[in-house]
């Protein structure tokens, strides 16, 4: 299901992780694990827990940048430098906020990922609140995931569909 050849494939069971139908398995979701499929398992507590922890984690982070702020401004940088930070962090956060969002529906390129790794880091604010907003309605990449799933799973059924017996066994008509 996934095209990153750094993920494991999920589409065949191992014997550590015992299948409950054949098929295709679910990839598990960062705080999830498989509880995304059915919503069973305290998924509704878990994505309260997510957003909750997410909102925090921004909070912190802006109570950070604002200590970071304050020790420039003690540091007698200049009113220019003073805007740049803020302009950095700010577009930084936004861009990120978009890439995280776009993230949950469609997988980026490895390529694209690796260059815009510092873009990401720096606007970590933006990441957070985007796993945030996304927590309040599903979880996070749950969207993607689904349809990924969905589609091995039809695709499995075709598959399994066609092969119904040893076509070296057929009658051959006279």
């Amino acid at each position: 299901m996934s095209a990153d050849s750094s993920t494991p494939d999920r589409t065949q069971a191992t014997a550590a992780t015992p299948a409950t139908a054949p098929g295709p398995q679910p990839e598990p979701l960062r705080f999830f694990g498989t509880t995304w499929v059915d919503h069973d398992n305290g998924y509704g507590a878990r994505r309260a827990g997510v957003a909750a922890g997410s909102l925090l984690a921004a909070a912190a982070g802006c109570f950070v940048l604002r200590f970071a702020y304050e020790g420039m401004a003690v540091a007698d940088v200049g009113t220019f430098v003073n805007f740049l930070v803020l302009v950095m962090f700010s577009i930084c956060s936004a861009i990120a906020f978009r890439r995280a969002w776009e993230g949950f529906t469609r997988r980026h390129d490895p390529a694209s990922q690796s260059s815009m790794r510092g873009l990401m880091t720096i606007g970590f604010v933006g990441v957070l609140l985007a796993y945030f907003f996304r927590s309040l309605t599903e979880a996070p990449g749950e969207k993607l995931h689904r349809e990924e799933y969905e589609a091995a799973r039809e695709q499995y059924a075709k598959r399994t569909a066609r092969r119904t017996g040893n076509p070296g066994r057929k009658k051959k008509k006279a």
